[in-house]
């Protein structure tokens, strides 16, 4: 049985139980296995007891003879402590006997010391001027090696004269020795870097370090290649009017990943230790970012040239073709350079100043970004809507033209993303707004027309026009709304990307915000951004300038419904105090039932009747939208405009229900208006309200509160007024009296 468990510092009896129990047979019982257990335990416990004895036995044993033995350590220690401090007080006495002995020697020391160093200065000033006078032989037969190795040589005895009277005139000698050997080396040198060579220029190498200037070898490196990539540069241009400038650019582009494998490659085994990439960087740099000479146009100037070729609609198509060829060329060559420079990446502000570069023909064009994009957006307007001067031929176009219109502006949201990657927002959201402002005053235009051409009579073409240019903005609103939040929602998601906090380390070739924008472009974006996270709308113009357009078609739509009645009802202006059919009756009771509707009131029903089957294809649509209808997005305009408190309806319903009110409240302003009326003129009046209200109820609606009271005290009798007229409007109460021309009591 294992017991080593049990030294264990965290052991544990039950685990250890369970796991004894578990390894056992499983056949034999229990009990006999708990009971051979505990007897195993017993004999370990005699065992570990002996064992203990035994121990303690013989550490009894031994315990005097450890004390006899620290005794004597103890007296020993006092000893060493004693002859210590006699010999430390010996050495303080001899340092006290000898030390002005020593003043001598430590002089005599310094002395020869001052004499070696004069020697070996007086050695090498000789060696100077051995050397000196050696040299201009030496430079004769330009052989720059040996002019090397004495520079190396002048440079060492320079360091031992540093203090030497005429030091700074030999360090002066020095500088023009070496200047004298640069200029010998110049000429080879560019021809060992435009040729490539490697040992030639790794001969130079040495030369520059021995000279303490391998730092200026990447600077004729920088010129050399320099001057080789603008040539081709400078060729491909010349090829631009066949290939075009995309093209051009895209192979300007292969050009650059191809060389800078290679010239990585090269640069790490000709100018080691120093970084290859830190020098081809700055030369993309000057290549790509400036121009390309004093008189030859860089990418950025060809770019803007092959602009001025194009039409203005075209502009944008142009920069987003070129851009996508700059971002993979820029992902391309980021990974070059981490590929070929791993262990010795440029700086990131030589990265950032790179990406920069790489990205400068389209810095101008970003800040303009809004005009770019509002001249594709108005010239593919103005290819949706053609119409000529007929009204149902122009509101046919217009209604067809809205699902383009939105395919249109969300072509526009991409086109922002791919060319700006999201830091041209202020510029989209500017010109969708011109976009959709252009937009709406076409249907201003012809919302014009409508109301030209509507006239007093019933015109249901005008009317079903009217319904249906009210749908249409309806639609366009709705539309427009959801434009802004996915544009809102596509802004917050960018903005990730785009801001971050200077404890962030992000790569260079990403920086889109630093690349593309401006100062006061990066402003604006912030601003837009901040204003999306408050929760503001970006389309609030367009939006706004639609819900005015809402309002005022519902105006116009309402009106022409309205326009029959409105004809109709200005008959009761007519009424004299004994007219129409009350004339036939005067000085006899007839009852109520006896009067029946005039005519103008009989009209007015008819027409509300007809009115669900005109409006029967709207309710329908209502209806069967699965979906909110596109008025819902008006309810608050409606209610503002009438008054209500909301419908809840459709928009079928909606019209018929302002048509209601609206007849409602100039029919009682007509009767309050008249100047009296006899008794049998007023119950005719009410009479022909009560036919409205019948008609109304027909319809699913009510009299107005103001009517129905004026019908009930036309209807009371002269003795009743005063009691009849209790819970309605002192205002309607007095006029009526007044209409009637009853006398007031108290």
């Amino acid at each position: 049985m294992d017991i080593s468990s049990f030294s264990v510092d965290n052991f544990d009896m039950k685990s250890w139980i369970n796991e004894t129990l578990k390894n056992g047979d499983s056949d034999e019982n229990i009990e006999n296995v708990l009971s051979s257990l505990v007897m195993k335990l017993q004999l370990y416990v005699q065992q570990v007891n002996s064992a203990l004895e035994d121990t303690s036995q013989q550490v009894l044993q031994n315990l005097p003879r450890v004390v006899r033995d620290t005794e004597t350590l103890q007296r020993e220690a006092i000893t060493l402590g004693e002859k210590m401090k006699i010999v430390k007080e010996e050495i303080c006495k001899v340092e006290q006997d000898t030390g002005q002995s020593m003043v001598m020697p430590e002089r005599l020391d310094r002395l020869k010391m001052k004499m070696l160093t004069a020697k070996q200065a007086l050695h090498e000033a000789d060696n100077w001027t051995a050397l000196s006078a050696d040299l201009e032989e030496v430079f004769e037969s330009g052989d720059m090696e040996s002019i090397a190795s004495k520079l190396v040589s002048m440079q060492q005895s320079l360091n031992i004269l540093a203090n030497a009277p005429d030091s700074e005139d030999r360090k002066l000698q020095l500088e023009e020795l070496k200047n004298r050997l640069e200029a010998l080396a110049s000429p080879p040198l560019v021809q060992a870097l435009t040729s490539s060579s490697l040992e030639d220029t790794r001969r130079f190498v040495r030369i520059f370090k021995d000279m303490d200037r391998l730092d200026r070898l990447p600077e004729y490196y920088h010129k050399c290649h320099r001057s080789f990539l603008l040539q081709k540069w400078l060729s491909l241009v010349e090829s631009e009017q066949d290939d075009g400038m995309t093209n051009l650019m895209h192979k300007f582009y292969d050009l650059l990943i191809s060389n800078w494998d290679e010239q990585a490659k090269w640069c790490g085994r000709a100018f080691s230790p120093l970084p290859p990439g830190t020098t081809l960087a700055r030369i993309y740099v000057d290549i790509l970012g400036g121009r390309g000479g004093a008189k030859e146009p860089g990418p950025a100037e060809c770019v803007d040239a092959a602009l001025r070729r194009l039409p203005s609609n075209e502009h944008l198509s142009f920069l987003l073709r070129l851009s996508e060829s700059t971002g993979r060329f820029s992902a391309d060559l980021s990974s070059a350079i981490n590929r070929t420079c791993k262990d010795c990446l440029p700086s990131d502000d030589l990265l950032l100043s790179l990406a920069c570069a790489i990205q400068s023909p389209f810095v101008t064009h970003v800040a303009k970004y809004s005009q770019l994009e509002q001249a594709v957006l108005f010239h593919q307007l103005s290819n949706l809507h053609r119409a000529g001067d007929d009204i149902s031929e122009y509101l046919h176009s217009l209604v067809h033209s809205i699902p383009r219109v939105f395919s249109v502006a969300d072509e526009a949201h991409q086109r922002c993303l791919s060319f700006t990657h999201g830091c041209g927002f202020p510029g989209l959201v500017s010109a969708l707004g011109a976009y959709f402002e252009s937009y709406i005053k076409l249907y201003g235009t012809l919302l014009t027309k409508l109301k030209v051409s509507k006239s007093n009579q019933e015109d249901w073409n005008v009317f079903q026009m009217c319904l249906t240019l009210l749908q249409s903005v309806g639609d366009l609103l709705g539309h427009l709304k959801d434009l802004d939040t996915e544009l809102t929602q596509s802004l917050l998601t960018t903005s990730k990307d785009l801001l971050y906090t200077s404890e962030e380390r992000k790569d260079p070739f990403l920086r889109y915000d630093v690349l593309l924008l401006s100062a006061n472009g990066q402003k604006e974006l912030k601003e837009i951004i901040e204003s999306a996270q408050q929760g503001n709308s970006l389309l609030v113009q367009p939006i706004t300038k639609a819900q005015t357009l809402w309002a005022e078609v519902y105006s116009t739509t309402l009106g022409a419904i309205y326009t029959p009645i409105e004809s109709q009802l200005k008959q009761v202006s007519k009424f004299a105090p004994s007219d129409g059919i009350a004339r036939r009756h005067v000085g006899s009771d007839v009852p109520d039932f006896g009067f029946a509707p005039q005519e103008y009131i009989t009209q007015i029903g008819q027409y509300l009747m007809t009115l669900p089957q005109h409006l029967e294809p709207f309710l329908s649509r209502d209806q069967a939208s699965t979906g909110p209808p596109p008025w819902s997005g008006c309810s608050e305009l409606l209610s503002a405009l009438d008054g209500s408190d909301g419908v809840a309806g459709g928009l079928a319903e909606a019209l018929l229900s302002g048509v209601a009110r609206a007849t409602c409240k100039q029919y009682s302003e007509l009767i309050l208006g008249l100047h009296s009326l006899g008794s049998d003129a007023a119950r005719q009046l009410a009479t022909d309200i009560d036919y409205l209200g019948n008609v109304l109820e027909e319809l699913g609606l009510v009299l107005s509160e103001p009517l129905r009271q004026v019908a009930s005290l036309l209807r009371l009798p002269a003795e009743e007024y005063l009691t009849g007229s209790a819970g309605c409007a002192p205002r309607i109460v007095a006029a009526v009296r007044q209409l009637r021309n009853l006398p007031s009591t108290s």
